[in-house]
C-alpha cells in the first residue's frame, strides 16, 4: 500500500470533549502513525478559522486525506467535505471521528480510558482514510413537476406555493373532498378562524390554477424511477389509472384522532366523548349547549387520553401530542360563548397550552373553568349515575384533597396518533419513527427530508402539530423541493454498493434484502448478474452480508475498510 498524506485535526469541542479527554494524548499517540503528516489540536474545528488552517494545511502539505475527530457527523460532515472540497482535497478522501458522543459523553469519569478509547477512535479513522479513493457525485436532471399526496391544510398551502413558483403540482386526496381534519372544524384557536372558512379559501384558490391538478378519491398506488424523475400512477375511484413523472413528492397525509377503547374513562356510555366529537356539536349547536335533547349545565374534561400512556400497555403512545392542551382550553372557551353560566371542570396531568397559547389558559380561568392537576399513578375514576357521570378525582394542587364532580357531559380529550398508511408506506419505502409518524433524517438540520431522497414530509404525517406547525412544516417541504428543482439537477452520494460481476452468479439474494429496490438482473457477456441502480440505492449495505460469493462493497465503508478499522481498534495503546 502507498503511504498516503493525512491530516488528523482532534477538536477540544470547548471542554465538550477535551474536559474528559487528553486530546493533546491522543493527538501525540498518533502524530507517527503510518502515512499522518499533519497532526493538531483545535479549541473548534468547525470554526471558521480552524476551517482556514486546514484548507492552508492542506495545500501546503499536498494532503491526500483528512480525518477530524470532533463530534457527530450528523452535525459536520458536510461541513468538512465542503471544507475540503474548497482546498481542492476530494471530499469523499475525509472521514470523521466521533469523540464526542462515543467516547466523551460517555465515559465522563474515567479520563485515562475514555483517552485510550480516544486513540483507538482516531486511528481507526486514519486506517479507513488510508484507503479511501476519490469519488464523484452522480448527476441527474430533475423534472419540474411535484407530486403531493394528502389535501389538507398543509397539502393545499404546499401545492398553492409549488405554484406561485411555477412548478406544475399534483395533488392525491384519498377522500371525496379535501381539507382534512381542519376541513371539519369551526372556530379554530388562537384567532377563531372557521377551519372549515380556511380550507375553502386554499381551494378556490387552488382549482382554478393550470398548473395545479387536484385528484379527490384516489390514492398512489405504484412509484419507480428516482429523485428527480419519479414514475408514479395513481388510480382515481377505482376506475382510472393516471400515470405522472414528478421530480420530488411531498408526503402530507395528517393524521387520525385516537379512539378510546371501549370503557376507557367510560367512553361508550351515555354522556362520553371525544374532544374532537364534543367540537363538532359545539360548533353545530345555535343558542344553548344541547345533548342528545339535554341542556348542559356542567362539563368534564380528562385530558391526556391516549397520549403518555404507561409503558407496560400494548402499543402504547408515550408521546405528548402537544396541541391537545390548548384545544381543550379554546373549546371551554367557546362553550363561554354560547352560556357563561355553564361549570367547567379540567382534569389534567401537566397543561401544556405553551408560547402566546398560554394566555388563551388564563382567559380561561378568569371566566371560571375550573383546573384539576391528577397523579399519572392515581387517575380520574369514572361512572354513569343516572343521567350524570360522577367522577372522582384527587387535587395534586390541594394535597390530594378528593373531589366528587358531577357531569352532564364528560369529555376526553385525545391527542393525534399516525394515520394507517401502509399501503404508502411500502410503495414509497416511508421510515417509521418509534412514534409511528413518518420520520424525518434530522429533527433540526433535516427536519423534513427522508432517507429516500426526493421524498418529504409535512405537516401532522410526521407528528403532532398545531395548524400553524403544520404549515410551517409545509412550506420548509417546499423549500426543499423547490430547491432541489430550480437547478434542474441533483447530485447524489457515490457512497452506494458495487457488484464485482466477475464473482456475481446471481442467486437473486441481494434483491431480495435490499428494501429500495436498487438491485436488478442484468446480463453481462452472456451471463445472468446483479447490478446496482445507482440513483435508487442508499449505500445501506444490507445485499452485502447476504452475498455467498461476497462480491458485494459498499464504497466508503468497504471490507478492507472495516476490517482495517478493527485491526486499528485492537491495536495496543501504551
Amino acid at each position: 500500500m502507498t503511504d498516503r498524506r493525512i491530516g488528523v485535526y482532534v477538536c477540544y469541542c470547548g471542554g465538550n470533549i477535551s474536559d474528559y479527554v487528553d486530546v493533546e494524548k491522543v493527538r501525540e499517540a498518533i502524530s507517527n502513525d503510518r502515512g499522518v503528516v499533519v497532526a493538531k489540536t483545535t479549541m473548534f474545528a468547525c470554526s471558521d478559522a480552524a476551517q482556514e488552517e486546514m484548507i492552508e494545511d492542506i495545500k501546503a502539505n499536498k494532503l491526500d486525506g483528512l480525518v477530524v475527530a470532533s463530534c457527530s457527523p450528523k452535525l459536520h460532515l458536510f461541513t468538512f467535505r465542503a471544507m475540503a472540497e474548497r482546498a481542492g482535497l476530494n471530499p469523499y478522501q475525509y472521514v470523521q471521528v466521533n469523540l464526542r458522543e462515543q467516547d466523551s459523553w460517555v465515559h465522563q469519569h474515567d479520563m485515562d480510558q475514555a483517552t485510550v478509547k480516544g486513540i483507538r477512535l482516531v486511528r481507526a479513522g486514519i486506517a479507513k482514510c488510508a484507503l479511501t479513493e476519490p469519488l464523484t457525485t452522480m448527476r441527474i436532471k430533475t423534472t419540474p413537476k411535484v407530486l403531493i399526496i394528502g389535501a389538507g391544510v398543509a397539502g393545499l398551502r404546499a401545492a398553492l406555493s409549488l405554484s406561485d413558483m411555477g412548478f406544475a403540482v399534483f395533488v392525491v386526496e384519498k377522500e371525496s373532498q379535501v381539507g382534512g381534519w381542519t376541513g371539519t372544524f369551526g372556530p379554530m384557536f388562537p384567532n377563531d378562524n372557521k377551519g372549515s372558512d380556511l380550507i375553502s379559501t386554499l381551494y378556490k384558490d387552488a382549482k382554478p390554477r393550470d398548473n395545479i391538478t387536484i385528484f379527490t378519491n384516489a390514492e398512489l398506488i405504484e412509484k419507480g424511477g428516482n429523485v428527480g424523475d419519479f414514475s408514479v400512477t395513481i388510480q382515481v375511484e377505482e376506475k382510472e389509472t393516471i400515470s405522472l413523472n414528478v421530480g420530488t413528492i411531498i408526503v402530507a397525509t395528517g393524521f387520525d384522532s385516537y379512539q378510546p377503547s371501549d370503557s376507557e374513562f367510560g367512553y361508550g356510555q351515555d354522556g362520553v366523548v371525544t374532544l374532537p366529537e364534543f367540537k363538532q356539536l359545539l360548533d353545530s349547536s345555535n343558542g344553548s349547549l344541547n345533548y342528545r335533547g339535554r341542556k348542559i349545565k356542567d362539563i368534564a374534561y380528562i385530558y391526556c387520553v391516549g397520549s403518555r400512556q404507561p409503558q407496560d400497555m400494548e402499543n402504547p403512545n408515550l408521546y405528548c401530542s402537544r396541541y391537545c392542551c390548548t384545544a381543550a382550553v379554546h373549546t371551554s372557551l367557546g362553550v363561554c360563548e354560547k352560556d357563561k353560566a355553564i361549570h367547567q371542570f379540567h382534569l389534567y396531568r401537566d397543561m401544556r397550552t405553551y408560547g402566546k397559547y398560554e394566555l388563551l389558559y388564563n382567559n380561561a380561568r378568569n371566566n371560571g373553568s375550573v383546573f384539576i392537576r391528577y397523579a399519572d399513578d392515581d387517575l380520574p375514576n369514572v361512572e354513569k349515575v343516572g343521567d350524570k357521570i360522577s367522577i372522582k378525582v384527587r387535587d395534586q394542587l390541594t394535597q390530594g384533597e378528593e373531589f366528587d364532580i358531577d357531569v352532564d357531559l364528560l369529555v376526553l380529550v385525545t391527542g393525534m396518533i399516525p394515520r394507517e398508511n401502509k399501503k404508502l408506506i411500502d410503495i414509497l419505502k416511508l421510515p417509521i419513527g418509534m412514534d409511528g409518524f413518518f420520520n424525518e433524517i434530522h429533527p433540526k438540520l433535516r427536519p423534513v427530508e427522508t432517507v429516500i431522497d426526493g421524498v418529504f414530509i409535512a405537516g401532522t404525517s410526521q407528528g403532532p402539530k398545531t395548524l400553524s406547525e403544520s404549515v410551517a412544516s409545509s412550506m420548509a417541504a417546499v423549500s426543499k423541493s423547490a430547491a432541489l428543482l430550480m437547478k434542474g439537477y441533483v447530485d447524489l452520494e457515490p457512497l452506494i454498493a458495487k457488484i464485482n460481476p466477475d464473482l456475481c452468479v446471481w442467486c437473486d439474494e441481494c434483491t431480495k434484502a435490499c428494501p429500495y429496490g436498487a438491485i436488478e438482473k442484468n446480463t453481462m457477456n452472456g451471463k445472468e448478474v446483479a447490478q446496482v441502480v445507482s440513483a435508487l440505492c442508499k449505500g445501506g449495505g444490507a445485499c452485502v452480508p447476504v452475498c455467498p460469493q461476497n462480491a458485494i462493497d459498499v464504497e466508503g465503508y468497504t471490507d478492507a475498510q472495516i476490517t482495517t478499522m478493527i485491526d486499528s481498534l485492537i491495536k495496543e495503546v501504551s
